[in-house]
């Protein structure tokens, strides 16, 4: 997200604001990326800005992981790599701004399975990943199922809807709901005894610049009529969309996407040192 997610300069700032504020909170950051083959989790400033300047950065999920690392490559990692890499670091709780899941099939073209890897990276690697659902391109109710048929929690962080990364409400009920930090723990505790997947903590992108369904879905068919036009690839397809949703919106998606990576890397940081806390002292109310 701060390597290819955002355009510069909103990459550098969004950056330095989530990394200055986790500081703050108690906390210890740790970006992951690939270096010139070199798997890292925790870059620091230069290495960071070294990504986020260079060209030809590689952008890796988990099974490019091991190819960007033996060919020597640069890469950015996406949720599913993240989450790979955090994992092995031991680490326990992830942000990230909205998950990957099952793609639209666009108008007039045979359905086709297009399913984002951090689903099934979620099954691999127990974390506790803290997000704004899901993003708001992608098929929300089958997205919303395979989280359901993969076994993976989706527990609202003080809301019983799904949000749909700029939207706060995708219109879906989520099945769990916390109120306080002790809650969380203690079902995460009870999942990962019965050796559960990740689990998902959702919260919607804050209310101040979240956009409405109504708006989002018009800019949406726009950006997806003229991404069939142009003729963009799978590939190609969602940075193109991205993109103009952001020329659509007047910049409104880029500054909801930049305080909803702020949000949620608050509440990582937050769960995070109760987590600490609660292993330590397990009656730590």
């Amino acid at each position: 997200m701060f390597v290819q997610g955002l355009p510069s300069p909103l990459h550098r700032e969004a950056a330095h604001e989530v990394l200055a504020l986790i500081r703050a909170l108690g906390a210890v950051p740790a970006l992951t990326a690939v270096l010139n083959g070199t798997a890292w989790v925790g870059l620091d400033e230069h290495q960071l800005e070294q990504l986020q300047t260079q060209a030809g950065v590689r952008k890796a999920g988990w099974r490019d992981l091991a190819g960007a690392m033996a060919l020597g490559h640069h890469a950015a990692t996406t949720v599913s790599a993240a989450l790979a890499l955090a994992h092995a670091a031991g680490i326990q709780v992830l942000a990230t701004g909205g998950i990957g899941g099952v793609h639209r099939v666009p108008l007039h073209q045979p359905a086709a399975l297009d399913v984002s890897a951090d689903l099934i990276a979620l099954t691999r690697f127990p974390l506790l990943v803290v997000c704004s659902g899901a993003k708001n391109l992608l098929d929300l109710p089958r997205t919303y199922e395979l989280l359901e048929t993969l076994s993976i929690p989706v527990v609202g962080w003080h809301t019983d809807r799904f949000p749909a990364f700029y939207v706060p409400d995708s219109g879906l009920p989520l099945s769990w709901r916390v109120d306080t930090l002790t809650d969380l723990i203690e079902l995460w505790a009870c999942h990962h005894t019965l050796r559960g997947s990740a689990v998902l903590v959702v919260q919607p992108c804050p209310a101040e610049v979240a956009l409405s369904t109504d708006l989002c879905e018009q800019w949406l068919a726009q950006a997806e009529t003229e991404a069939q036009a142009a003729g963009c690839g799978s590939a190609e397809r969602t940075p193109f969309i991205l993109r103009r949703l952001a020329e659509l919106s007047g910049g409104r998606t880029l500054l909801a996407n930049r305080a909803l990576l702020v949000a949620n890397a608050r509440l990582a940081a937050q769960i995070a040192i109760h987590l600490q806390s609660f292993t330590s002292n397990p009656t730590t109310d």
